[in-house]
């Protein structure tokens, strides 16, 4: 039995070493319209929020066993009275106009480890650029910018960041990462300057292989300064 006043909403942040993307997915049942949104379901009964957030990630997108966090509740009385939801809450909701608060989760994956699937009420599920998503249904967006602000906040304060990139990496792989989260450009010297001179990480005895251009440097992050 679910409740339908409570739900989870996953944001699923991905890096393909570029650009940071969140994963959604396209609703089934809206008739002509294409309507997009987050992996996200009502609460079982029997079921605790984590858990229930691991399971609408699995059932809707085929991924588990990735870090959750929460990142914010949402519930606005009118979330889901936009006309355009109506066709999709009408197919798949016993009371399309119940009230319902929904807590968000956000997920940080590598997107090369991950081959996300659609399943359940998900008719397809794709990634897309954080800086172009599309309209999304209910208060999707509002809840995507949210976890967006706790990524950001947490980076800089060095709280995440391992789950993106490999476990030896460049500093031009670790720019780049600061850069696609916080949507921001950095001196090339400053930025190694600091990672260095704060000992964000620590440097390795050895180099990239397999690349066309010169060998960079390999470093891994200093867990002792950043608690990964």
């Amino acid at each position: 039995m679910i409740n339908p006043n409570i739900s989870v909403d996953c944001v699923v942040f991905g890096f393909d070493g570029q650009s940071l993307n969140v994963l959604l997915i396209e609703q089934k049942d809206v008739g002509q319209l294409r309507r997009f949104a987050l992996p996200g379901d009502h609460l079982e009964e029997d079921e605790n929020l984590d858990q229930a957030a691991a399971r609408v990630l699995k059932e809707l997108t085929s991924l588990s066993g990735l870090y959750l966090k929460q990142s914010g509740a949402f519930g606005d009385p009118n979330r889901v009275k936009n006309i355009k939801d109506l066709p999709w809450l009408q197919s798949n909701r016993s009371d399309p106009q119940a009230r319902v608060i929904t807590i968000a989760y956000y997920a940080l994956v590598k997107m090369e480890d991950f081959n996300p699937s659609a399943s359940s009420f998900a008719a397809r599920v794709f990634w897309h650029d954080i800086n172009s998503i599309p309209e999304l249904a209910f208060d999707h967006s509002e809840i995507v910018q949210a976890a967006l602000q706790v990524l950001r906040r947490e980076l800089s304060e060095l709280r995440v960041g391992h789950e993106l990139l490999p476990e030896k990496f460049t500093l031009t792989q670790m720019q780049a990462l600061h850069e696609a989260i916080l949507n921001s450009s950095f001196d090339k010297r400053n930025f190694r300057k600091k990672a260095l001179n704060d000992e964000w990480v620590l440097p390795l005895e050895e180099k990239q292989t397999g690349v066309l251009h010169k060998p960079a440097r390999l470093y891994t992050w200093n867990k002792r300064r950043t608690g990964f």
